[in-house]
């Protein structure tokens, strides 16, 4: 049976590269053929002795594509690739593009065909735009699969991660668990934000990473 799950976040530079790969070589442990898959990414380089020499190419995509034991094309895996590190509609729009979702779904469903499983991580939070019109919630509820939300663990985690739940669930969008990842070292009451927040979301808590911690365990 396919699976596939859509990981967004609480906000950019939360983990969710982090907990994509991490989640990734959970699911290859257990025997499936799973392939990561970053529809879109801003702060691309040119790839100078890699496997896609000449082309642009984003170190979140490289981390998936390194931990995936499916294989495919860049193209496939991610489709839009922009070099400047900004808010990526805003690259788009410098180089004369337009994201269209349903070119992602198309790679998404051909990821798919080759996989058991896939991984899709979005780019920033769940309502950063894609387009004029677009957003990354708009992608996950084209692409219709349970989500993953990492909340990155710090001041005003409680409140930015209960908005995103609920914006997921106002879609009609199933919540599959959520991950609490440490990113603040120096964050207070750590242990009282989390049962704060398991106490409120209604989803499973699949995974707490401290910090500089590796993320190697998931309830499912």
């Amino acid at each position: 049976m396919k699976q596939a799950y859509f990981v967004t976040g609480t906000d950019t530079e939360v983990g969710k590269t982090f907990i994509s790969t991490a989640l990734i070589r959970h699911f290859v442990a257990a025997g499936k053929q799973v392939a990561g898959m970053k529809p879109v990414a801003s702060g691309c380089e040119p790839d100078t002795q890699g496997l896609w020499e000449g082309q642009l190419v984003n170190e979140d995509m490289a981390a998936l594509y390194a931990a995936s034991n499916v294989k495919a094309p860049l193209e496939m895996i991610n489709p839009y690739r922009f070099a400047p590190a900004i808010a990526p509609h805003i690259a788009a729009q410098q180089v004369g593009v337009n994201i269209d979702i349903d070119v992602i779904a198309g790679h998404f469903h051909a990821l798919q065909a080759m996989s058991e499983l896939v991984i899709v991580e979005g780019a920033g939070g769940f309502f950063v735009p894609l387009n004029a019109t677009q957003t990354m919630a708009d992608l996950a509820l084209r692409l219709n699969v349970p989500l993953i939300l990492v909340v990155g663990m710090r001041l005003g985690c409680i409140n930015h991660a209960l908005l995103t739940v609920e914006a997921i669930k106002a879609r009609g969008l199933t919540l599959a668990g959520w991950v609490a990842n440490r990113i603040d070292p120096d964050m207070n009451m750590f242990e009282e934000n989390l049962t704060s927040l398991q106490q409120r979301i209604d989803a499973p808590c699949l995974s707490v990473v401290g910090w500089q911690e590796k993320a190697d365990s998931f309830q499912f």
